[in-house]
């Protein structure tokens, strides 16, 4: 497993190395311009000034080299001394930066995580609570009123796109009712246990809309999954020699039928990141899905090849999870 391991992270270098060049590539023949926002009024001349002065006068190569000496090298150089306090170098080192805002970008990015991991990263978390128990109980109550009542709500949930459910949230919860902020307050901090029940109620609606849709495509996953596996000769065995219905169910078949399964959640994670973008503008999630928007509207560039990036470098990651997680589900499958 070990070696196996090394073998898939040192692969994932050349891997990473050739996204981040068609990632770079493809935003920089983009057709987006960072002084189409500016004034008509400004000369052609200063315009082109501000173009060079963002680097735009050297030649691709040379810019995508700096960018990935920018983000490979300095970037973590400069995380390192966050974390431990030393002085790696002389401490000027250049790093990716904002056109629109002039910081670093990885700062930012910092600066928006926590509010995606909260909305974003609790979602996932409550669908796959609610998928993998909605799956299990379908397969083996195939066609019953629970089977159909899940199929009917998995089909709405997967079908109708998280604007109208979030929007008709909104309207229901919000407005007729009163019952949940429509808007999340980013800067809310949790100091006592009245500012901690604001907090659950503003996360609610956004976390219900995002679950409701993992949920939706996980569950038919596993109830697929248990399906398949619920006709196997081994689960008559077992059942045959006396062992316990709720050990076959809950040992031997699930076991064995969460391993397409993992591919989808670990899959799902990077995916989820970047879906949330329309539910994040919907509730006014300060995220990073927002900082996206913000990037992609105002032509910064730097901003959007780095979070397009780290999107990919997290589909890569969560792959190599899905890999190991093989290995401890199904003892059959051996990395060596």
């Amino acid at each position: 497993m070990l070696n196996y391991t090394i073998r898939r992270l040192l692969f994932t270098i050349p891997v990473l190395l050739f996204i981040s060049f068609i990632v770079f590539l493809l935003l920089d023949l983009a057709p987006n311009d960072p002084t189409g926002n500016l004034p008509l009024t400004i000369p052609p001349d200063v315009r082109e000034r501000i173009r060079q002065s963002l680097g735009l006068g050297e030649p691709i190569h040379v810019r995508y080299f700096l960018w990935c000496v920018q983000f490979f090298v300095n970037e973590p150089l400069n995380i390192l001394e966050q974390w431990t306090g030393l002085q790696f170098g002389s401490g000027d080192r250049l790093r990716v930066q904002s056109w629109a805002t002039r910081s670093p970008v990885v700062d930012l990015i910092v600066e928006r995580m926590p509010q995606t991991l909260w909305v974003v990263g609790m979602s996932y978390v409550v669908g796959i609570i609610i998928a993998i128990p909605i799956g299990v109980i379908s397969a083996y109550r195939q066609y019953s009123w629970f089977d159909q009542a899940g199929t009917f709500v998995s089909m709405v949930g997967f079908s109708v796109p998280t604007f109208f459910t979030g929007v008709l949230m909104i309207v229901v919860f919000s407005v007729h009712l009163d019952w949940f902020p429509s808007i999340y307050d980013t800067t809310h901090r949790v100091t006592d246990w009245q500012s901690f029940w604001f907090q659950v109620r503003q996360m609610i609606m956004p976390v219900s809309v995002l679950a409701l849709f993992n949920a939706a495509q996980i569950s038919r996953f596993m109830r697929a999954s248990m399906l398949d596996n619920l006709s196997q000769d081994y689960v008559r065995t077992a059942r045959a020699k006396g062992v316990r219905e709720p050990v076959v169910l809950l040992v031997h078949v699930l076991r064995n039928s969460l391993i397409p399964v993992v591919t989808v959640i670990a899959l799902g994670i990077p995916q989820v990141f970047g879906g949330a973008i329309i539910t994040e503008q919907v509730f006014k999630v300060n995220g990073l899905g927002q900082l996206l928007i913000i990037g992609i509207q105002g032509a910064d560039i730097p901003l959007v090849q780095t979070l397009t990036f780290i999107f990919a470098v997290l589909i890569v990651f969560f792959n190599l999870i899905a890999d190991l997680l093989y290995g401890i589900l199904d003892p059959r499958i051996r990395y060596e």
